[in-house]
Parts: structure tokens; C-alpha cells; sequence
């Protein structure tokens, strides 16, 4: 992905990245989808948890929809650089994890609920990864913010432990620490898959039942991912049935469009592309630029999860090719000849696997 990662060992403090006094954005001000505060402060009795488990896009989503949890915010936690950005942190050098702060009334849902919710909704055994995202940033982790959050958090993890085991699993590896300084992520991850219901979501649970003595009190975790579950086509046909045939050619048989064929080659309208398959979103109109060479050409992605980089021997020559993370559809090919002064990179796309959603 053109990071540089450690995959497997946090960073020590030493070698981290400085980081910076203040944050670099803005952080908005309130969530998207229940209209609450994202920042302090909350209404008086308010109790906040952390947990990381792989990318913070699906985790926060899970977490919104539990009955009784007041506000919801992405962000970086556990690691050593102050303020950090998400290229920073995807780079493997600031030891953050991914992590979402939960806001939640302990009147209407208990901490051991959210627990419930954490184990249930990811693999926690796999280590410095969750599913296809590898990294230390999406290590599976609880930050507590109290004494009986570590006692409880810790309860949960040996009772749990031993229901993977009897189901066949190894031990879990998330860390249980307290919460140091939890740093809000950039605008656009806030509330992500609400703002692009398609957007990639890499989480997967065991299908082992957490046995920690207490039910969600309104809404169980399957509901809420059955709920979120955006499903895409499974078969050849209903791919075609779902596209043109020219997207066909293109996104599902790695077609290429002719050159300066497409009526986004040369627009500057601001909006954010999705995949014409799957309609996630893939590139920011910001990240385009006239490359002359005929096709819409953008200097980086949304974010390093949306796409996949795979090598490419067609043609009698090796490339780059870019896929849809969230669908696999053929996107186009990245090049090293984009402008120096944005990373020298050219995502080179055909412009019938884009969509474009004006802002």
C-alpha cells in the first residue's frame, strides 16, 4: 500500500513519530446520526469506554446502534504521537490503534453489555491484525477509564478465552490497558459508513457467543449487524444484471475504457467517486488533477482501506493494478509518474467505474 508498516511489533516510544501540540482539523461538532455531541461535555451521568477492533469505520457503527449509548467518535488511542494524523498512524510509526470512544448512559445499557458487543464483533485472536487489515493500528484492544472497567474488561476477556477455546480458537490477544489521551480522527472517518452506507467494513466475529452473564438490553449485536449488512451481488449474473455492459467489461473483466471517452476525464466538479459497483467511496475530487493522458486521474484514494493494489502481468508487462477493496471490481492502474509535489503517484482510472457524488 505504499506505507511503511511495522505489521507486528508497536513501535517503541523512541522511534515514534513527534506528533505536534494541537490537532491538524476540525473535528465536527456533532455525530452524524444521532445528533449528539461528539466532544465534551456530556450530560451529567455519562460514562465513556474505548475499544479497538480493526478498522473504526464498522466498529463505531455497531456501537451507535446499541440502545443506551449517548454518542459515538472514532479516533487513535494507546500509542505515543501527540495529535497523530491517519497517514501517520497507517504508516505503523505513531503505535496507535484504531479505537472508538463510546459515550453511554450506564442507566440504559451496562459497560458489561459494551463488552459483550467488543468480543462478539471481531476475532480477538488474530493479533496485530483484524481480517484482511494487517497492522498495528488494527490491533483488538479495551482502554479503561476506571478500576472496575480493568476488572470487568479483564472477567470478560478470561470467560470468553475459554469459549473460543472450546469452539476451536487460540488465545486472545487484545490488550487490556487504561486509556490514555484518545485523539479524534479526521471529519470523514466520523460516522463513515452512515455518510457511505456501501463503505468497506472488514469485521467478522467468531460466531461465538460472549457468556458474560448479560444480554444487549434492546437491541442484540446480530440485529444491529444484520442491519448493517450491505449485501453485493454472488453470482456472474447478477453482476450483470446489476451493471452495463460496459461497466461489466470494465469492473468484472479488468476491461479498459478508450482514452478521453469518459465525462469525468476533465471535470473539476467537487464531490467524492464511488465504485460504480459497489458504490463505495474511492477518491476525493481534491486528489484529481489533468493528467492528459485520457483517463480521470487522482493523486492518492480516500483512505488506504478503500482500495487494493495487486500486481499486474497483462499485456506482456507488470503494473500496478487497483481494485475496490470492498468488491474486488478493476478500477484502473497506479502509476509513478503523478506530480512530485503529491507523492509523485497517478491513480489512472476508467472513468465507468467511478460514480461521481457532488457535494
Amino acid at each position: 500500500m505504499f506505507f511503511t508498516r511495522r505489521k507486528t511489533e508497536v513501535i517503541a516510544p523512541k522511534e515514534a513519530l513527534p506528533g505536534r501540540d494541537q490537532q491538524l482539523f476540525t473535528v465536527p461538532d456533532h455525530h452524524a446520526v444521532l445528533g449528539t455531541p461528539l466532544q465534551p461535555p456530556y450530560p451529567k451521568g455519562m460514562e465513556v469506554a474505548y475499544f479497538g477492533f480493526g478498522c473504526f469505520w464498522g466498529a463505531e457503527r455497531i456501537f451507535w446502534q446499541v440502545d443506551g449509548v449517548y454518542t459515538t467518535a472514532v479516533g487513535y488511542q494507546g500509542g505515543h504521537t501527540t495529535h497523530p494524523t491517519y497517514h501517520e498512524v497507517c504508516s505503523g510509526r505513531t503505535g496507535h490503534a484504531e479505537a472508538v470512544m463510546v459515550v453511554y448512559d450506564p442507566e440504559k445499557v451496562s459497560y458489561q453489555a459494551l463488552l459483550k458487543v467488543h468480543w462478539e464483533a471481531h476475532d480477538p485472536t488474530q493479533g496485530m491484525r483484524q481480517g484482511n487489515d494487517r497492522g498495528t493500528q488494527y490491533r483488538s484492544a479495551i482502554y479503561t477509564t476506571t478500576d472496575e472497567q480493568r476488572r470487568a474488561a479483564t472477567a470478560s476477556r478470561d470467560a470468553y478465552e475459554k469459549d473460543l477455546r472450546g469452539a476451536g480458537y487460540g488465545s486472545i490477544t487484545t490488550e487490556i490497558a487504561p486509556a490514555g489521551p484518545f485523539y479524534y480522527a479526521e471529519a470523514y472517518h466520523q460516522q463513515y459508513l452512515h455518510k457511505v452506507p456501501n463503505g468497506y467494513c472488514g469485521l467478522n466475529g467468531t460466531g461465538v457467543s460472549c457468556s458474560v452473564g448479560l444480554s444487549l438490553e434492546a437491541s442484540s449485536l446480530s440485529e444491529a449487524k444484520e442491519r448493517a449488512a450491505d449485501a453485493l451481488p454472488g453470482t456472474d449474473a447478477e453482476w450483470r444484471e446489476r451493471l452495463t455492459p460496459e461497466q461489466y467489461a470494465v469492473l468484472r473483466q479488468a476491461g479498459t475504457e478508450r482514452p478521453f471517452s469518459n465525462k469525468y476525464v476533465d471535470i473539476d466538479d467537487d464531490g467524492l467517486y464511488r465504485c460504480a459497483a459497489c458504490k463505495d467511496v474511492l477518491f476525493d475530487s481534491h486528489a484529481k488533477y489533468h493528467s492528459g493522458t485520457g483517463w480521470p486521474s487522482f493523486t492518492e484514494a480516500v483512505s488506504p482501506d478503500a482500495i487494493e493494489l495487486l500486481e499486474d502481468h497483462s499485456h506482456g508487462v507488470v503494473r500496478t493494478e487497483v481494485r475496490c477493496a470492498r468488491c474486488h471490481s478493476h478500477l484502473g492502474h497506479l502509476f509513478t509518474d503523478g506530480p512530485q509535489e503529491a507523492g509523485g503517484l497517478r491513480y489512472c482510472m476508467n472513468g465507468v467505474a467511478l460514480e461521481l457524488q457532488e457535494r
